[in-house]
């Protein structure tokens, strides 16, 4: 028998900002006071009902992870719900996460965003990733990822740092991306809409 909510259950699902929007290329601010209500489309929450929202928003448009400024919020806080290379599913949610290493081989794998739907390009990741944090409530929590689960740890550090995939392709891979980007039916959008 299920005893805890199903993450996202009680959140809404938000707008996606689209690669361009300028939350996305500015580091997002440290959560000082984990109390303190937080703004989400011009309403009042508290942090929990931003994770949550967070959670239904992923889920929606079919995503393995999802940072706060990618809803609008400039905060460090991200959510996932991602398997890694042995297909063992990772669920949960860090704020203020700091990546303490990204080690291993360098691989170069697909990777895609929410912020640039319907592109994917072949971006450089270490194999291996950890990342220190906090949870609602504000306990430490260290979480270690490989694989497939590396490189979204990454991706959403990257995320509140304003940087994007992108940042990581070098020659004719970001310039085909680019260009796919100003050739895609969102080019010129502020935001993805709600599905």
């Amino acid at each position: 028998m299920r005893r805890r909510a199903i993450p996202g259950s009680s959140g809404r699902v938000r707008p996606v900002r689209l690669l361009g929007d300028p939350v996305l290329a500015a580091p997002c601010a440290e959560v000082e006071d984990f109390t303190a209500p937080v703004e989400v489309d011009g309403e009042r929450t508290d942090l929990a009902g931003l994770v949550e929202s967070m959670f239904a928003t992923m889920y929606a448009f079919d995503g393995v992870g999802l940072a706060a400024n990618q809803i609008g919020v400039p905060l460090r806080v991200f959510v996932y719900d991602c398997p890694d290379d042995e297909d063992v599913r990772h669920l949960g949610h860090l704020v203020n996460p700091r990546l303490v290493s990204a080690d291993g081989l360098e691989v170069r794998g697909p990777e895609g965003c929410l912020s640039l739907p319907g592109l994917e390009a072949p971006t450089p990741r270490a194999d291996e990733a950890v990342v220190e944090g906090f949870t609602l409530d504000g306990a430490r929590v260290r979480v270690t990822g490989t694989g497939f689960f590396a490189r979204c740890l990454q991706h959403e550090c990257a995320h509140l740092d304003g940087g994007l995939y992108l940042d990581h392709l070098t020659g004719s891979a970001h310039r085909r991306t680019l260009r796919a980007a100003r050739r895609a039916p969102w080019a010129g959008a502020a935001v993805r809409p709600v599905p």
